[in-house]
């Protein structure tokens, strides 16, 4: 087995705890091997890997999109491998943003209503814009993200970049606990990636949001508050550099 550990920042609640995780796709072997994992509410923490080291499936086990073969995963107090699917998918609509790296969008609604659908299939995600309207929420980050004039076009007819920023406002709409985000910056240029990030972090911090960044990108650890690093299985142990 290898060995992780990774400690909670300085709070007695966790936003995310693993326990003695294991996970394997039907008929494979171990892609996930994880003995402790640890991060604190409103932490910033980097993912990082080679491919084959379980980065994605690690973000679909704390979504709850997927369930270990053996093990615990806690999320902001709930424990996702107890639940059953239905319960899983509305503790994820009310509690988690997701930035997929495929993107995931509904291709048959437009840009302002892939970025609202949070808000309206969680009541819980309405009520923490605290009465400020979703459509104007939605053009606001829309703006930030510089997608604004595009709000109204279908999102077939965006971009990739563009397609990956809206991707990243439906994450952030409605303040989730946890925001989990697979390699958001891959289509974005530097000076956009530069200003995605400041978002990012800002609208995390408002929130007080724990925030698991999935990259290939190294040069993009420094600006996290922690670093995990997972091998691919069978080699080196888990390190976990402090940023």
């Amino acid at each position: 087995m290898s060995s992780a550990t990774a400690g909670a920042a300085g709070t007695s609640s966790p936003a995310v705890e693993l326990r003695d995780i294991r996970f394997a796709y039907k008929g494979g072997r171990d892609v996930i091997d994880l003995p402790a994992l640890t991060i604190g509410q409103g932490e910033r923490c980097f993912l990082h890997g080679p491919s084959g080291s379980g980065k994605t499936t690690l973000l679909g086990l704390l979504a709850g999109v997927l369930v270990p073969r053996t093990g615990t995963v806690r999320v902001l107090g709930t424990t996702l491998s107890g639940l059953t699917s239905g319960a899983r998918d509305r503790f994820r609509a009310e509690h988690l943003g997701y930035v997929f790296q495929m993107f995931n969008l509904i291709p048959y609604l437009s840009v302002r209503e892939n970025i609202t659908l949070p808000c309206r299939l969680s009541p819980a995600r309405r009520a923490r814009l605290k009465g400020a309207d979703v459509g104007a929420e939605a053009a606001h980050l829309a703006e930030r993200l510089e997608i604004a004039e595009l709000l109204d076009k279908p999102v077939t007819a965006l971009s990739v970049g563009q397609q990956q920023r809206v991707g990243v406002a439906r994450a952030l709409i409605g303040a989730p606990g946890l925001v989990v985000c697979d390699e958001p910056t891959s289509a974005l240029d530097s000076d956009r990636r530069d200003r995605f990030l400041e978002l990012l972090f800002a609208r995390c911090e408002e929130a007080g949001s724990a925030l698991v960044f999935v990259s290939h990108d190294l040069s993009l650890a420094a600006r996290f508050q922690r670093t995990v690093e997972l091998p691919e299985l069978n080699k080196a142990a888990v390190r976990e550099m402090v940023g």
